[in-house]
């Protein structure tokens, strides 16, 4: 298993695509850090105009922490979308490209294959979550330095400077599920066709979709709502809470991974039924 892992890795990564989601993040995330560099005084100003007659703020606001808080908020809405452009194309693209016939000439199984091309996927999407935490935070450190950080949410919170990497650490690690959970089902669309392009529309359909649902206050919809993995995603924020509840973000984290484990198991049904020699 862990030879075809590495080889589906190694053919994910000589693939262009596999790097249109890393060409992003180095380009818009320096972006972003020039924009706050030079602006990012006066956002802080207009958040904290209502407090400032009461408190008074001092030390340095706009720090790396901040930088990388606000990136993780902005970009994680469109992180699915460079997850499915790899997911979408794992399967859908050994039909495209007519080597299904070929993988299964292997002396290996479907579940085999079909297993290595998921894990292979997870350490793409894993991989995709680690070079935007590098670029986000700890380049955003380097430039900007360390201090404490204020969330603006309904309730103004200021963590101290040692109380706050902790909480990157777990809200990426949940960011990752979040995204592992995109990635399963563009994988599931991917097993269904044969063209690359009909699950990453499929898969960004569903997200929306849900995310409409999610939003409608409607109560023939109440009763479906917490079984939309997309009301799940953004929970990353909180670890950003104080006192953060463990119990919310591990029933949030359960309700990912079934989501995971079910499509896996649907897709990895789907591809030992396939007719691929047809």
């Amino acid at each position: 298993m862990m030879t075809l892992i590495g080889f589906e890795v190694s053919k994910l990564f000589r693939k262009w695509r596999t790097y249109i989601g890393f060409l992003a993040i180095l380009v818009l995330v320096p972006i972003v850090q020039i924009a706050l560099h030079y602006e990012g005084n006066h956002f802080i100003d207009r958040a904290l105009m209502s407090v400032r007659q009461t408190f008074m703020f001092d030390g340095n606001l706009l720090n790396g922490y901040l930088i990388g808080y606000f990136i993780l908020q902005a970009l994680i809405i469109h992180i699915p979308f460079l997850i499915v452009l790899v997911g979408g194309d794992l399967l859908a693209g050994e039909a495209t490209s007519g080597t299904y016939r070929m993988l299964i000439m292997r002396p290996v199984s479907r579940f085999s294959i079909l297993t290595s091309k998921f894990i292979a996927g997870v350490i793409y999407t894993n991989l995709l979550l680690a070079f935007l935490a590098f670029m986000s935070l700890i380049v955003s450190l380097i430039i900007f330095g360390t201090g404490e950080l204020i969330v603006f949410e309904n309730i103004l919170y200021i963590f101290a400077s040692d109380d706050v990497l902790w909480r990157f650490g777990f809200a990426y690690g949940y960011a990752a599920l979040s995204m592992t959970t995109v990635f399963a089902l563009s994988f599931f669309f991917s097993s269904m066709v044969e063209n690359a392009i009909g699950p990453i529309v499929a898969t960004m359909a569903v997200i929306i979709i849900f995310v409409i649902i999610s939003a409608l206050n409607f109560d023939a919809l109440r009763a479906i709502k917490p079984y939309l993995f997309t009301n799940y995603i953004a929970d990353w924020r909180l670890f950003f809470r104080d006192p953060v509840d463990f119990v919310e973000i591990l029933k949030s984290g359960f309700v990912l991974v079934g989501h995971i484990f079910g499509l896996y198991l649907i897709t990895l049904y789907i591809f030992i039924k396939k007719d691929i020699l047809s």
